[in-house]
């Protein structure tokens, strides 16, 4: 059979076509648009280790812990087969398996992690374009209200115990004195003082860069002591200038097993620093409550930021 070919359109189809167009919402630009298909999502157990690899050290080691409890349960669910009720439901695992300490505040702060570690894998697959914000699952999720902290500053006197018993006892009491001064003068966070060069320091105005959180960088006076004990420290264990300055006597640099040991023995000569679970976060409270008192609260509130 031949074909009938087909008849062009009249002014009165091609009117009532942009009509119903106009109607819809719809432009002939739209019609001409073709909509590429969508990558498939990928599972959890194929996802968790490229966004691992991407991210810096510091987010990988705050939430590689989180990561491992999701594929835990959901290694083989594909990223866009989770909805928000799973994602709650996950939360309340976490805190009902969270290890209770001392100080415990009925898992808050893992359900907080475990939102936060989630949310910034799905903003990566966001990026990558296997789901839209939109379909986002734990951007619908609420962290639960953050509790404020029961950190305080340390007194003078409890402070001057803690150096005491680092000064005296352990297996370097020279490094574990230093990382004490450190933070106690800088406020700085492990973080920042475990990425810490002979380069960063400044022996001429006694300044010492700093390379925090958030890829913050700082320069921060300190006392000419503090400056030339950091300087025979790096010159006796011979750090290179741009490696990390704070090491062992072999050379090897300090990781942030140090400080958990560090803490570990004074809490074993001083039972209130067990109980109260004190470490090094307390000294950078210590500090900027010093700075709040003598120098007021917007200064403070710079120093808490960084």
């Amino acid at each position: 059979m031949t074909a009938v070919p087909h008849a062009p359109a009249g002014q009165a189809e091609l009117e009532a076509a942009r009509l119903l167009l106009a109607r819809l919402g719809v432009t002939p630009a739209d019609l001409l648009q073709l909509t590429p298909a969508r990558a498939a999502a990928p599972t959890f157990a194929e996802y968790v280790p490229i966004v691992a690899a991407a991210v810096s050290d510091g987010t990988r080691r705050a939430y590689t812990s989180y990561w491992n409890r999701v594929l835990e349960q959901w290694a083989d669910r594909r990223l866009d087969d989770v909805r928000p009720s799973d994602i709650e439901r996950l939360v309340e695992h976490v805190k009902a398996h969270v290890v209770v300490r001392s100080n415990a505040r009925g898992g808050r702060s893992a359900a907080e992690n475990t939102i936060t570690a989630l949310r910034c894998l799905y903003r990566r697959a966001v990026a990558d374009g296997y789901l839209t914000e939109a379909e986002n699952p734990a951007a619908k999720v609420a962290k639960p209200k953050r509790l404020p902290s029961t950190r305080r500053a340390v007194p003078d006197t409890r402070l001057a115990e803690i150096n005491q018993v680092a000064a005296s006892t352990g297996d370097d009491p020279v490094l574990d004195s230093l990382l004490l001064r450190l933070h106690t003068e800088t406020a700085c966070r492990r973080g920042g003082a475990l990425a810490l060069q002979p380069a960063d320091l400044d022996e001429e105005q006694c300044l010492i860069r700093l390379h925090e959180k958030g890829d913050t960088v700082r320069w921060q006076p300190v006392s000419p002591t503090l400056m030339r004990h950091l300087r025979q420290h790096a010159d006796e264990r011979h750090a290179p200038p741009d490696g990390q300055l704070l090491r062992y006597r072999n050379g090897q640099p300090i990781t942030h097993r140090r400080y958990d040991h560090l803490w570990e023995r004074i809490g074993r000569h001083l039972p209130w620093v067990a109980k109260q679970e004190i470490s090094t976060h307390w000294l950078r409270h210590t500090t900027i409550t010093w700075v709040e008192r003598n120098f007021g609260y917007a200064i403070a509130r710079v120093l808490h930021r960084v």
